[in-house]
């Protein structure tokens, strides 16, 4: 009996001990429910409200967003360059002796038909007696008879492929009389680029002469970086400026597939006629221009760029405005294109934006744009 007695008593001291300790964690628990603070929330983008007179004394004016056409262009440095399309290798049209040049500078313009040097060659005196052959053959027979008249034909024609002009072959055929030293003169207006013989050198037939450039044609090359090189592509139409010579328009030709070895640049690449007086190495300035259709189109005043991002302000209601973040596109002087962050019809302020955006971290003591992200 006595055994039961402890054993009861035991148990309920027990049972008081495990009240006690819930007890004494629910007061510890409701403690610190009581401790703990609210959880903050997310910032979330709050609109500015202005009144009459603020919006009148700070000249706020809007404007609804349109979709239109977006005409942009850039100017980038250039150069004059030699078209060497155009480029002249003078050489020997026959083995022989160099006995004169009348050109011995480079640098120096010559004309079509202006003399460049005279040569000694046995192989061009005999092409000659054998044109005069040919011809006392059909004087002899008479021009009727087709063999004597192919005869001289042919002998006419070696001589033209030979390098003599017709002035020289009529003044032989009216002479009767070889030429043991030709004149040969240049083929095409130009500037001597550089003179490769000299007076008294035997050369062989195909020896190279003289380099001439051409300038009645000339290229204007420009180096473009990557955020250039996506403003335009081959049949664009560019102008070119030239020092005080008046603008040309012309079409881009050529772009390079690849970068320019040792930089990172593309070489863009078009033609000009020479208005008179261009010269290789000539500074030149290139306008590109690009149109692009059917775009959000805003007052580029209305934008206002920071370290955090760029945004404008949405009117959401009378004389209330709202921050909104945007991506821009492309912009000249007085609009800018946005690619995202806006649609057509809102209504966007486009003055006294900046004193909006002063009155906003004023009154909200936050950045629009930290509230935004």
């Amino acid at each position: 009996m006595k055994l039961k007695n402890t054993i009861r008593l035991g148990f309920i001291t027990f049972i008081l001990a495990l009240l006690t300790s819930c007890t004494e964690k629910n007061n510890t628990s409701n403690a610190h429910n009581h401790n703990r603070q609210p959880q903050p929330t997310e910032s979330k983008v709050i609109e500015l409200m202005l009144t009459d007179s603020q919006i009148q004394l700070a000249n706020i004016r809007t404007q609804k967003i349109q979709v239109a056409s977006l005409n942009t262009s850039q100017t980038i440095n250039a150069r004059v360059a030699q078209n060497p399309e155009l480029s002249q290798v003078i050489s020997s049209r026959a083995s022989g002796r160099v006995d004169r040049l009348f050109v011995k500078e480079t640098g120096r313009t010559v004309k079509e038909g202006e003399p460049l040097y005279e040569i000694y060659s046995e192989s061009l005196l005999t092409l000659q007696q054998e044109f005069l052959v040919a011809r006392n053959q059909v004087e002899a027979a008479g021009s009727g008879n087709k063999r004597y008249t192919a005869f001289e034909s042919a002998a006419r024609k070696k001589l033209r492929l030979f390098g003599l002009t017709e002035f020289q072959i009529d003044e032989l055929a009216s002479t009767g009389k070889t030429q043991p030293r030709i004149i040969f003169v240049a083929p095409a207006s130009g500037i001597i680029q550089s003179i490769e013989v000299e007076e008294g050198q035997t050369v062989s037939e195909g020896s190279v002469l003289y380099r001439i450039e051409n300038l009645n044609s000339l290229w204007i090359e420009a180096e473009l970086f990557a955020q250039e090189v996506n403003l335009i592509k081959v049949g664009d139409k560019i102008n070119v400026q030239v020092e005080q010579y008046p603008a040309i328009e012309t079409e881009v030709q050529f772009l390079t597939p690849e970068l320019k070895e040792g930089s990172q640049t593309w070489i863009m690449r078009a033609k000009i006629s020479n208005p008179g007086n261009l010269k290789p190495g000539m500074a030149a300035q290139v306008q590109l221009k690009e149109l692009r259709s059917e775009t959000l189109v805003i007052p580029v005043k209305s934008v206002i760029r920071s370290e955090a991002g760029t945004h404008v302000y949405v009117q959401t209601e009378k004389n209330t405005f709202k921050p909104r973040k945007v991506k821009t596109g492309l912009e000249n002087f007085s609009e800018v294109e946005i690619l995202e962050g806006l649609k057509a019809d809102e209504v966007v302020a486009v003055s006294g934006v900046y004193l909006i955006y002063s009155e906003y971290i004023l009154k909200h003591g936050i950045n629009p744009m930290i509230a935004n992200n």
